[in-house]
């Protein structure tokens, strides 16, 4: 019993230091993009995300697998006690990661003028997609190392290096989009022209030259790790009397065959952002006609500030599944059914502590938030939260159930769900800008309408391959209701507050205020256990403080 504990508190912990790391990442990005947008505009905006969408894709196929891929291969040899095994797959994979990093990059920065102006008709992302083909390369071989360390139990590596891109990536990108940006005007007024797009075009470019440098530091500091690491690893290995060696050969062959699945559901998972920017740009351009810069704004406002802020609460959902998977494969490998149900029930819960207030959160000060962060310079930003916010929901479960599908070996169900889901918003999606004339409001809701599908399809799978049946009260009801009731409170209190106090001091309070009455209602209703508080960081130390005051 005293075993089992251990292996969940340790399985939480990691879970919550990555995910941890992923908000304080997504936060320092948040951040980094204020001025970045305020910077290039949403014109640049729309530039930077076209970019990025091909960028995203090119990144899943070549390397984006790689630390799952990796992860699931050395937790299978670590659980059987298979060191030098674990270090072949490690090496078997760093090979494949320079071959495939380098085909990757090169295709980016060759393909970059058919792929941003041919598929997505921006042809103004091309000098964009050409600065991220060094981040395509640096990323495969940073995905190995994560992997790797994953794979050993450890997210604390990961963790750190995260952080690490993502300053690197802040400062970088602030500096260089804003002297590409005055680079780009002085361009446009050298040449005589008035209002034109040189500005948000080099400003665009600027911003992604922080994505490629801070890959690179990212990885510097992995490569210090592993040299450190060396002589425990090499210690394992010599302790090691179990491994019959395996042959490179047989190492990539599980590797692709973990990865290919997987390149597939999470390509189809990702590649709706370029179908979604394609088929709208097409429908409300080349069929509807509509003004080229309103589009470029809808776009730009959509993807720069909706998804962006949506995508903060979901980075817990991708922490907790990159944790899951590993732990998951070892319970497998050990055949202990009980473990594996437990570990998925514990991520879930966990997920939806998260994201469920998140939701209800940005719907409640959705607005607020905008105005807080000077990002609410058209009446349609605050309108796509109120309709949708719920994503957060969706898409958190989505992306952990994908992962604890592939945890358990169901490699090619995501891959399958993924598919059913895309065609299935796709026409949703056509049926609501081009028929309803919703332009970006009916992308937002098949956005959203991809995620609940995909939500019902890998809970029914989870429900069948794992005997599984999901806890509703306290993973759903109680987190819900809590934020019922926060949301209400602070939307209540904000109406006067801001004419008193002004509208970002009185944001600020209401989103604190925000995090204590959710905290209080959950503990209140008890959503969440003593055991659970205390397998977090520093939880025994929170769990002594609420018993003085009472809420235990």
């Amino acid at each position: 019993m005293g075993k089992k504990n251990s292996s969940k508190s340790n399985y939480i912990m990691q879970g919550s230091i990555l995910a941890i790391a992923s908000i304080v990442s997504r936060i320092i990005g948040l951040l980094y993009r204020l001025p970045v947008t305020n910077i290039i505009t949403d014109h640049g905006n729309d530039y930077y995300s076209a970019a990025y969408e091909i960028y995203n894709v090119i990144l899943l196929i070549s390397s984006y697998s790689l630390p799952l891929a990796v992860s699931k291969v050395v937790s299978a040899r670590v659980a059987l006690g298979e060191y030098r095994n674990s270090w072949r797959a490690f090496k078997g994979a760093l090979y494949m990661a320079l071959v495939v990093g380098a085909a990757g990059s090169a295709l980016t920065f060759f393909g970059a003028g058919f792929f941003t102006g041919t598929l997505l008709n921006t042809p103004e992302s091309e000098l964009c997609l050409k600065v991220l083909a060094l981040a395509v390369f640096v990323m495969a071989v940073m995905g190995v190392l994560r992997g790797f360390f994953q794979g050993m139990g450890t997210m604390m590596p990961t963790a750190i290096s995260q952080i690490i891109e993502q300053i690197v990536n802040a400062i970088v990108s602030i500096a260089a989009a804003s002297y590409l940006f005055s680079y780009g005007v002085k361009l446009d007024a050298a040449a005589g022209i008035t209002n034109g797009k040189s500005g948000a075009i080099y400003g665009a470019a600027g911003s992604t030259l922080g994505t490629s440098l801070g890959a690179a530091a990212g990885l510097l500091f992995l490569i210090m790790v592993m040299l450190m690491y060396n002589r425990v690893l090499q210690k394992s290995m010599r302790r090691d009397h179990v491994s019959r060696q395996e042959s490179y050969a047989s190492t990539l062959r599980v590797l692709i065959m973990t990865i290919v699945p997987v390149i597939l559901s999470t390509a189809v998972y990702n590649i709706s952002g370029i179908v979604d920017q394609g088929v709208f740009k097409y429908l409300m351009l080349d069929v509807q006609k509509a003004d080229k810069s309103t589009v470029e704004i809808y776009w730009g406002i959509y993807v720069g500030k909706y998804k962006l802020l949506t995508n903060v609460p979901i980075a817990v959902a991708s922490a907790l599944s990159a944790s899951t998977i590993p732990a998951l494969t070892r319970a497998r490998i050990s055949g202990d059914w009980d473990e594996m149900r437990r570990k998925t029930e514990g991520a879930i819960r966990m997920v939806m502590m998260i994201c469920i207030p998140s939701a209800f959160g940005l719907t409640a000060l959705g607005e607020p938030i905008l105005d807080l962060l000077s990002w609410n310079s058209n009446e349609i930003a605050p309108k796509l939260f109120l309709i949708g916010s719920a994503s957060v929901i969706f898409y958190g479960l989505s992306t952990l159930t994908n992962g604890i599908l592939q945890g358990i070996d169901q490699m090619q169900i995501p891959v399958r769900n993924a598919v059913i889901a895309l065609v299935t918003h796709l026409l949703l999606m056509i049926g609501l800008v081009q028929f309803g004339r919703l332009h970006i409001y009916g992308v937002v809701i098949a956005y959203m309408f991809f995620a609940v599908l995909m939500c019902i399809l890998n809970g029914a799978a989870i429900r069948k391959h794992l005997d599984y049946h999901q806890e509703i009260k306290r993973t759903f009801v109680i987190p819900a209701v809590s934020s019922l009731i926060m949301a209400l409170a602070v939307w209540l209190l904000y109406q006067p507050l801001h004419k008193v106090i002004g509208v970002r001091i009185s944001t600020v309070l209401c989103l604190g205020l925000a995090v204590i009455l959710y905290a209080f209602f959950i503990l209140l209703l008890h959503g969440i256990t003593e055991d659970e508080l205390r397998a977090f960081p520093k939880g025994r130390t929170l769990v002594r403080i609420l018993k003085k005051i009472h809420l235990l």
